[in-house]
Protein backbone atom coordinates (compact mmCIF):
# COMPACT_ATOMS: atom_id res chain seq x y z
CA UNK A 1 0.00 0.00 0.00
CA UNK A 2 1.49 3.36 -1.00
CA UNK A 3 2.21 5.73 1.89
CA UNK A 4 1.81 9.46 1.51
CA UNK A 5 4.82 11.31 2.89
CA UNK A 6 3.96 13.86 5.57
CA UNK A 7 6.65 13.44 8.22
CA UNK A 8 9.94 11.56 8.43
CA UNK A 9 9.41 8.08 9.88
CA UNK A 10 11.89 8.56 12.74
CA UNK A 11 10.27 11.72 14.18
CA UNK A 12 7.47 11.87 16.71
CA UNK A 13 4.78 14.44 16.16
CA UNK A 14 1.55 14.77 18.07
CA UNK A 15 -1.46 13.65 16.06
CA UNK A 16 -2.90 16.45 14.01
CA UNK A 17 -6.05 16.73 12.01
CA UNK A 18 -5.69 16.23 8.29
CA UNK A 19 -8.09 17.56 5.70
CA UNK A 20 -8.80 14.97 3.03
CA UNK A 21 -10.92 15.90 0.04
CA UNK A 22 -12.38 13.01 -1.98
CA UNK A 23 -14.20 13.48 -5.28
CA UNK A 24 -15.48 11.00 -7.80
CA UNK A 25 -15.98 11.53 -11.53
CA UNK A 26 -17.24 11.99 -14.06
CA UNK A 27 -16.04 15.59 -14.00
CA UNK A 28 -18.00 16.71 -17.07
CA UNK A 29 -21.64 17.71 -17.40
CA UNK A 30 -23.87 15.27 -19.30
CA UNK A 31 -24.36 17.74 -22.17
CA UNK A 32 -20.70 18.49 -22.96
CA UNK A 33 -17.08 17.77 -22.16
CA UNK A 34 -16.09 21.24 -20.99
CA UNK A 35 -15.06 20.01 -17.51
CA UNK A 36 -16.93 22.79 -15.66
CA UNK A 37 -17.45 20.55 -12.59
CA UNK A 38 -13.71 19.92 -12.55
CA UNK A 39 -13.01 23.66 -12.64
CA UNK A 40 -15.40 24.15 -9.71
CA UNK A 41 -13.61 21.39 -7.80
CA UNK A 42 -10.20 22.95 -8.44
CA UNK A 43 -11.52 26.25 -7.03
CA UNK A 44 -12.54 24.41 -3.85
CA UNK A 45 -9.07 22.83 -3.60
CA UNK A 46 -7.39 26.23 -4.05
CA UNK A 47 -9.66 27.80 -1.42
CA UNK A 48 -9.65 25.04 1.22
CA UNK A 49 -6.09 23.74 0.65
CA UNK A 50 -6.67 20.12 1.74
CA UNK A 51 -3.67 18.06 2.83
CA UNK A 52 -4.72 15.21 0.56
CA UNK A 53 -6.95 15.34 -2.51
CA UNK A 54 -8.15 11.92 -3.73
CA UNK A 55 -9.78 11.97 -7.16
CA UNK A 56 -11.47 8.85 -8.48
CA UNK A 57 -12.35 8.45 -12.15
CA UNK A 58 -13.84 8.35 -14.59
CA UNK A 59 -12.01 11.41 -15.80
CA UNK A 60 -13.15 10.95 -19.41
CA UNK A 61 -16.25 8.77 -19.11
CA UNK A 62 -16.71 5.99 -21.70
CA UNK A 63 -20.48 6.34 -21.24
CA UNK A 64 -20.54 10.07 -22.05
CA UNK A 65 -22.71 10.83 -25.08
CA UNK A 66 -19.98 12.73 -26.96
CA UNK A 67 -17.43 9.99 -26.25
CA UNK A 68 -19.76 7.23 -27.45
CA UNK A 69 -20.55 9.14 -30.64
CA UNK A 70 -16.88 10.17 -31.18
CA UNK A 71 -17.67 13.90 -31.24
CA UNK A 72 -14.57 15.00 -29.32
CA UNK A 73 -12.22 17.51 -30.92
CA UNK A 74 -9.16 15.41 -30.07
CA UNK A 75 -8.24 11.80 -29.43
CA UNK A 76 -9.36 10.18 -26.18
CA UNK A 77 -5.77 10.13 -24.91
CA UNK A 78 -5.22 13.82 -25.79
CA UNK A 79 -8.39 14.94 -23.98
CA UNK A 80 -7.54 12.73 -21.01
CA UNK A 81 -3.95 14.04 -20.85
CA UNK A 82 -5.23 17.63 -20.90
CA UNK A 83 -7.64 16.77 -18.08
CA UNK A 84 -4.83 15.32 -15.93
CA UNK A 85 -2.54 18.29 -16.60
CA UNK A 86 -5.39 20.65 -15.65
CA UNK A 87 -5.83 18.78 -12.36
CA UNK A 88 -2.12 18.74 -11.55
CA UNK A 89 -1.62 22.41 -12.39
CA UNK A 90 -4.86 23.42 -10.69
CA UNK A 91 -3.83 21.82 -7.39
CA UNK A 92 -0.19 22.94 -7.44
CA UNK A 93 -0.70 26.23 -5.59
CA UNK A 94 -2.63 24.48 -2.79
CA UNK A 95 0.30 22.12 -2.24
CA UNK A 96 -2.06 19.18 -1.70
CA UNK A 97 -0.91 15.59 -2.03
CA UNK A 98 -2.84 14.47 -5.11
CA UNK A 99 -3.97 10.86 -5.54
CA UNK A 100 -5.43 9.83 -8.90
CA UNK A 101 -7.42 6.58 -9.01
CA UNK A 102 -8.60 5.12 -12.34
CA UNK A 103 -12.08 3.84 -13.12
CA UNK A 104 -13.22 1.02 -15.36
CA UNK A 105 -15.17 3.69 -17.26
CA UNK A 106 -12.08 5.80 -18.12
CA UNK A 107 -12.16 5.60 -21.90
CA UNK A 108 -8.43 6.11 -22.37
CA UNK A 109 -7.28 3.56 -19.78
CA UNK A 110 -7.12 -0.22 -19.55
CA UNK A 111 -10.47 -1.67 -18.53
CA UNK A 112 -9.17 -4.79 -16.81
CA UNK A 113 -9.56 -5.50 -13.13
CA UNK A 114 -7.47 -4.90 -11.12
CA UNK A 115 -6.52 -1.74 -12.98
CA UNK A 116 -2.95 -0.51 -13.19
CA UNK A 117 -2.19 3.13 -12.32
CA UNK A 118 -2.52 5.76 -15.03
CA UNK A 119 0.58 6.15 -17.17
CA UNK A 120 1.65 9.78 -16.96
CA UNK A 121 5.14 10.06 -18.50
CA UNK A 122 4.92 13.83 -18.99
CA UNK A 123 4.05 14.60 -15.36
CA UNK A 124 5.96 17.82 -14.61
CA UNK A 125 9.08 17.22 -12.49
CA UNK A 126 8.03 19.72 -9.84
CA UNK A 127 4.85 17.71 -9.21
CA UNK A 128 6.28 14.18 -9.03
CA UNK A 129 6.73 14.25 -5.25
CA UNK A 130 3.12 15.27 -4.55
CA UNK A 131 1.19 13.33 -7.23
CA UNK A 132 0.52 9.66 -6.59
CA UNK A 133 -0.88 7.48 -9.37
CA UNK A 134 -2.41 4.37 -7.82
CA UNK A 135 -4.07 1.19 -9.11
CA UNK A 136 -7.71 0.27 -8.63
CA UNK A 137 -8.19 -1.23 -6.06
CA UNK A 138 -5.60 0.16 -3.68
CA UNK A 139 -5.09 0.88 -0.01
CA UNK A 140 -3.81 4.29 1.06
CA UNK A 141 -2.08 4.88 4.39
CA UNK A 142 -2.26 8.56 5.32
CA UNK A 143 0.03 9.30 8.28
Amino acid sequence: SPKLPFFPQNCFFPPEQRMVLVACGPFTPSDGVAFEPLSDLLEVVARDRPDVCILLGPFLDAKHEQVESCQLLGSFSDVFRLCLLTIVEGTRSAGSQLVLVPSLRDVSHEFVYPQPPFPFPDLPKEDRARVLLVPEPCTLDID
